[in-house]
C-alpha cells in the first residue's frame, strides 16, 4: 500500500488484523519516490505483491494548489502512471488507483454520479490536481484493454480520522475546525469560520474508507470508476457546533464571517453502485468525529505524535 504513513493508510493500518489472511506492506514516501519510475519498478519488484493499493498524492489546500499547479499535475500524474507501469512490469494481480469527488465539474448535477467525470471543466482553484485525478480514468481503461491489468479506481470524498493532517494549508475541513477549536478552547475570543456556515459535506471516517476499499479489492474488477465514500451530509454550520460541543466550547463563540466566501452550496455524491453491490455501512459522522476528537486532543502534545 503506497500512502502508508497518511490518514488512509492509517485507517488500513488500524483494519489490518480483520483480514489475519493478508500480509500488508504499508509504504510512505521515505521509502519510494513514487515519481521516479524506474525506482516505482525496483521497489516493486523487491516486494512482489498480489496486489497495490495506491492511494499516495500529493495533495493540499487552496493556497498551496494555487502556488504549485505544475508540481501537483506532474507528480501526481507521474506517481499514478508509475505504479501502473509497474504492476505491469511485474504482473501484480490487481491495482487501486484512488480518486476524488474534487475533480467533478463544480455544475455537476447533484447527486453525483461517476459518469460525470468528463462533463466540463474542474473548478479552476484545483484544477491540476483534478486533472491528474481525472487521468486515472482514462490510464485505466487504456492499461485494462492493452496489457490486461486488473486495475479499479475507487473515488473517496472527504476523510477523516484518527493521525489526519491539521496543517492548516493541508488539513481538510473537519482537521482544520477541530484543531482551530482546540487552540482556542481556553480563550474568550469568537472562533471565526468562513463562509454563512449553510454549504453541506459528505466526509467519510478513514477506517470506514479502508474496508471498503478491501470489499472493493475482492469483490470488483470493472473498469467504471466506483464512489465508495459515505453519502451522510452535514452544513459546515452544524459540523462546527458538533465539535464545539465534544470539546465544551460554547457555540455563541462560533462567528460566521458572512464576507468571506463559502465555497460550493453542495457536493452530494451517488454511492448506490457501490452500497447496492456490497450492502456497506458506514460509521455515523458524529461517532467518528467523536473518535477523532478524542484521539486529537490525548496526542495533540506527545511529539510527532499528530501533523500539525
Amino acid at each position: 500500500m503506497t500512502g502508508g504513513s497518511g490518514l488512509l493508510g492509517h485507517g488500513f493500518q488500524a483494519i489490518a488484523a480483520e483480514y489475519a489472511d493478508r500480509q500488508f506492506v504499508f509504504s510512505g514516501s521515505k521509502d519510494c519516490d513514487l515519481t521516479d519510475r524506474d525506482r516505482t519498478i525496483r521497489f516493486v519488484g523487491e516486494h512482489k505483491p498480489d496486489a497495490i493499493v495506491h492511494t499516495a498524492a500529493l495533495a493540499g489546500g487552496i493556497q498551496y494548489s494555487t502556488c504549485h499547479p505544475a508540481t501537483l499535475l506532474r507528480d501526481n500524474v507521474l506517481m499514478n502512471l508509475n505504479i501502473m507501469e509497474a504492476a505491469r512490469a511485474h504482473g501484480v494481480r490487481k491495482v487501486i488507483e484512488t480518486l476524488s469527488t474534487g475533480m467533478y465539474p463544480p455544475e455537476a448535477p447533484n447527486p453525483i454520479r461517476e459518469q460525470y467525470i468528463h462533463d466540463g471543466p474542474p473548478h479552476d482553484s484545483n484544477y491540476s490536481y483534478s486533472f491528474a485525478k481525472r487521468l486515472i480514468d482514462p490510464a485505466i481503461r487504456a492499461y485494462r484493454s492493452e496489457y490486461g491489468l486488473n486495475c479499479i479506481g475507487l473515488v473517496s470524498n472527504g476523510i477523516f480520522g484518527e493521525h489526519g493532517n491539521f496543517r492548516p494549508a493541508e488539513s481538510v475541513m473537519v482537521a482544520a475546525l477541530i484543531r482551530r477549536f482546540f487552540e482556542q478552547r481556553d480563550s474568550a475570543a469568537p472562533v471565526v469560520i468562513w463562509g454563512d456556515g449553510s454549504p453541506l459535506r459528505e466526509y467519510t471516517y478513514s477506517r470506514d474508507m479502508a474496508r471498503a476499499f478491501m470489499w472493493c479489492l475482492d469483490h470488483y474488477d470493472d473498469a467504471q470508476i466506483l464512489h465508495v465514500g459515505s453519502t451522510e451530509e452535514h452544513s459546515v454550520r452544524d459540523t462546527a457546533f458538533m465539535i464545539a460541543d465534544a470539546m465544551g466550547i460554547d457555540r455563541s463563540r462560533v462567528v460566521f464571517d458572512t464576507s468571506k466566501p463559502a465555497g460550493i452550496l453542495r457536493k452530494a455524491t451517488d454511492n448506490s453502485r457501490f452500497v447496492s453491490r456490497s450492502g456497506f455501512s458506514y460509521t455515523p459522522f458524529r461517532v467518528g468525529l467523536e473518535r477523532t476528537i478524542q484521539w486529537f486532543v490525548e496526542n495533540y502534545h506527545v511529539p510527532g505524535a499528530v501533523k500539525l
